[in-house]
């Protein structure tokens, strides 16, 4: 039974959203949870609302951003061996999220596990189509692909000291970490029971 982590939440003035997530977060049936918010300049309430709720703030200047950068800089102030990684714009639908994205590092081989997406009501048709394709209903305990998403996803810390995220890179520094603790020998799980509701208006 896996007992605590740690959550790494991604920010720039997502005041709107991310009250949503932190009390779901709250609600979790896993209590002993560790969040620190890597905020990236933001101007808006988005600091004092994750203060609120108790968060550790770190902070990355604007100009320095890259997802790969705030991740490794989230990474390093955690005091866990699991890490949970949320988009600030998400937030769960069952209070045993937690529960079921961490249950897969019960086997020492799983390196990463990341859980379903959804749209809200008020998504479009596409956006709706696209996250059917890539978080099916059905789990994949060993996954054949690197194909993961940061938005909903856990790592084991003690592997990120072994490989930090690419701070090069614009974007799939989640799908090139993946790739990296696949031919390591590790595996991915998708969780499908770890659903949460991804919040931005794609066309």
């Amino acid at each position: 039974m896996i007992g605590s982590c740690s959550i790494v939440i991604r920010a720039y003035n997502e005041e709107k959203h991310i009250g949503r997530l932190l009390e779901g977060i709250r609600q979790q049936t896993l209590k002993d949870v560790e969040i620190i918010l890597v905020d990236s300049g933001s101007t808006d309430r988005t600091v004092s609302v994750a203060e609120a709720f108790g968060a550790r703030i770190v902070r990355i200047p604007s100009a320095e951003f890259t997802f790969g950068r705030s991740l490794n800089l989230g990474l390093r102030s955690a005091t866990r061996e699991l890490v949970v990684i949320a988009s600030a714009h998400v937030y769960p639908v069952y209070s045993d999220w937690l529960e079921n994205l961490l249950k897969p590092f019960e086997d020492e081989y799983i390196a990463l596990t990341y859980g379903k997406q959804r749209g809200p009501a008020s998504a479009k048709y596409s956006e709706r189509q696209i996250f059917y394709q890539w978080y099916p209903n059905n789990s994949q305990p060993h996954q054949t692909t690197a194909f993961c998403n940061n938005a909903n996803a856990a790592i084991r810390k003690s592997l990120w000291e072994k490989n930090l995220y690419d701070e090069t890179l614009t974007g799939l520094e989640d799908l090139a970490w993946a790739k990296w603790a696949r031919e390591q020998g590790y595996a991915i799980a998708y969780v499908a029971e770890a659903a949460i509701v991804h919040l931005h208006n794609e066309t």
